[in-house]
């Protein structure tokens, strides 16, 4: 601001008012300089070979010829041109040929870095082939593998030693509109420990998803890594790992690393920017969602959207039995983040239907490796977010034998203990009711506590199944069985979908509990006589759309959104919002004029007399 405009302002005000009035414009300036920051490149600034290797407009041989006449490609391709179709399907045949699953993933991640719309196209087209491969199960083994996989990077790694500067990180990535952010610090990556640095394929699995299944733009996406060391000596003594070889951050230093993350976050993307937490580890998660969760727009997946997503199963079960949630006793295998949120939330919704806090917890038991969480049993301990669920009973170790004693009517695994639902507690689950209820959700899927055929098997075909990993379909007694897949795919897409449409501010509980009623009332009748307590996984999609629209419909009622105005029709204002995986025209944008204006007119001659116009 010039001088002379200030002095005169200081003519006219306080001390005190003249310098508030001074920081307020010099945070004006910050703004406005920080607007004109490099960004991402627009269509129109890339042309030649510089198009071909832009992922985001890169369409390979789908290119016309016009096009590349125009673009300056012609000759940088073959002569053919094909269309998204036969580009789709030339990949599926190549990704059929792959070996394994590793080499599947590897695949499709270098479509990603080719061809973005193309690789979005596949996946929607092929959703329940390709889920398995780009998130779990398989996306656990590429962490593993993360060192070897690794090509190019995808989002940000931000470490411990960045602490002062992260504001600055996040504006190294050019596109400056993110939406939805997926951070990780890889503590508890799905069942597998803590793997550093190399747990960075789950933010970006998570956000291809983010796309995929509710058509979030990728450039609104950001996966991020907050690598503050790992104590798995395994991983990082290894020369390919990619992270900090140091063990990991703890207490006051990694609380200011987060808030100064979080804040960053709103300063350089704004308040609107969704943060989602992911594989923290449980005396991290629960403390940081409590923090955050009424302060910014954040929710933590592992706790709250496998709550949802399970309580939806619950609520699709419901519906075989006939029965209600508070006339059923849950047995909670494994007291961990995961787990608790389960609770809480089937706790609030019990509470909803009208039951109180004390009899709602009164159905909820809880079995972790020490056993059943009793008072006074001699291991283990009772504090954190397992203490509402301590019962007065007997202090029992074998599995079996809490399932004779606590007489569950449903067998919820969250353990991440393979094969823990072993044959003497099917058949025990079997003979207390006539239609058990399990859900073996732990992943990947060595980690299940037992597999569809098991369950089916030992229940005599009674029993009412869902995992966290996909099965394949179990025949037993000449009948086929679907078993259903408690993905959280159903759930966090919609939630995020509603969430960024709506520009709401905060995640609350009560949309989990929404988005679980709507999920759990898209299963159709066909579905649940076939086993299924899930829609089947080729509509997910429209699944997504359905709940998000649902959710949208909740938030502006409840005066949560801030997108204005409200639209009439909320699934055609979510609808809006889709990606598109069409490809884009590059040719040049040519329109018409009026007939006497484009017409080509001839050239008078010198006789002629030309009367010129004052």
């Amino acid at each position: 601001m010039p001088f002379s405009s200030l002095r005169g302002i200081r003519s006219v005000l306080s001390y005190y008012q003249y310098l508030r009035y001074f920081q307020l414009q010099q945070r004006c300036l910050v703004t406005v300089t920080d607007e004109y920051r490099p960004t991402t490149k627009s269509r129109a600034s890339i042309k030649g070979v510089e198009l071909l290797r832009n992922p985001a407009f890169n369409k390979g041989m789908a290119f016309t010829l016009e096009e590349r006449q125009h673009m300056g490609i012609h000759g940088l391709l073959p002569p053919a041109v094909l269309t998204q179709d036969i580009q789709a399907l030339r990949f599926m045949i190549n990704f059929h040929r792959m070996n394994n699953d590793l080499d599947r993933y590897t695949e499709l991640m270098n479509l990603s870095d080719r061809n973005e719309k193309l690789f979005f196209r596949v996946i929607a087209d092929n959703i329940e082939e390709l889920i398995p491969i780009v998130y779990t199960p398989t996306v656990g083994l590429a962490c593993q593998k993360y060192g070897l996989v690794f090509k190019r990077p995808r989002g940000l790694f931000i470490t411990i030693h960045d602490k002062g500067h992260i504001y600055d990180i996040l504006c190294n990535w050019t596109e400056r509109h993110v939406k939805a952010i997926v951070v990780t610090d890889g503590e508890r990556i799905l069942g597998l420990g803590d793997l550093g640095a190399s747990g960075m394929g789950i933010p970006v699995g998570k956000l291809q998803l983010y796309t995929a299944i509710a058509g979030i733009p990728p450039q609104h996406c950001l996966p991020i890594m907050l690598d503050v060391g790992t104590n798995n000596e395994e991983i990082s003594s290894s020369p390919l790992y990619v992270g900090l070889r140091q063990n990991r951050v703890t207490g006051k230093e990694y609380d200011e690393f987060i808030d100064e993350f979080m804040a960053a976050v709103v300063q350089r993307f704004g308040w609107e920017c969704l943060i989602q937490f992911e594989d923290f580890a449980s005396h991290n998660a629960y403390r940081l969602l409590e923090r955050y969760q009424k302060t910014y727009c954040t929710f933590n997946d592992d706790i709250q959207g496998t709550a949802a997503v399970v309580l939806a199963g619950v609520f699709g079960a419901l519906r075989i039995t006939s029965t209600k949630l508070i006339d059923n006793t849950y047995l909670f295998v494994g007291a961990g983040q995961a787990a608790c949120g389960i609770a809480d939330l089937l706790t609030h919704a019990m509470v909803r239907e009208g039951a109180s806090i004390e009899e709602a917890r009164s159905k909820i038991w809880m079995y972790d490796v020490h056993g059943l969480i009793v008072e006074g049993r001699p291991q283990g301990d009772l504090e954190g977010h397992k203490a509402p669920y301590v019962k007065k009973g007997k202090a029992i170790k074998d599995l079996a034998a809490v399932v004779d004693f606590v007489k569950p009517s449903m067998l919820m695994g969250a353990s991440g203990v393979g094969r823990l639902f072993h044959e003497g507690v099917l058949k025990k689950m079997a003979q207390i009711n006539e239609r058990p209820l399990i859900f073996a959700l732990s992943n990947p899927t060595s980690r299940a506590e037992c597999t569809a055929e098991e369950a089916y098997r030992e229940t005599d075909g009674r029993c009412i199944f869902a995992s966290g990993s996909p099965f394949k379909p179990v025949v037993y007694n000449n009948k086929t069985f679907h078993p259903g897949q408690g993905n959280n795919a159903y759930i966090f897409p919609a939630v995020a979908l509603a969430t960024i449409a709506c520009s709401a501010r905060h995640v609350e509980e009560d949309i989990f509990l929404i988005a679980a009623q709507k999920l759990g009332s898209l299963v159709s009748e066909d579905d649940l006589s076939n086993g299924r307590v899930y829609p089947p996984i080729p509509k997910t999609h429209e699944v997504t759309v359905k709940i998000a629209a649902h959710l949208a419909e909740h938030l502006y009622a409840t005066k949560k959104a801030w997108n204005y105005p409200e639209p009439d029709d909320k699934e055609e204002f979510i609808r809006m919002q889709l990606y598109d995986t069409s490809y884009e025209y590059f040719g040049p944008k040519t329109w018409k004029w009026p007939e006497k204006y484009s017409a080509v007119r001839s050239v008078p001659s010198m006789d002629e007399n030309i009367v010129l116009q004052p």
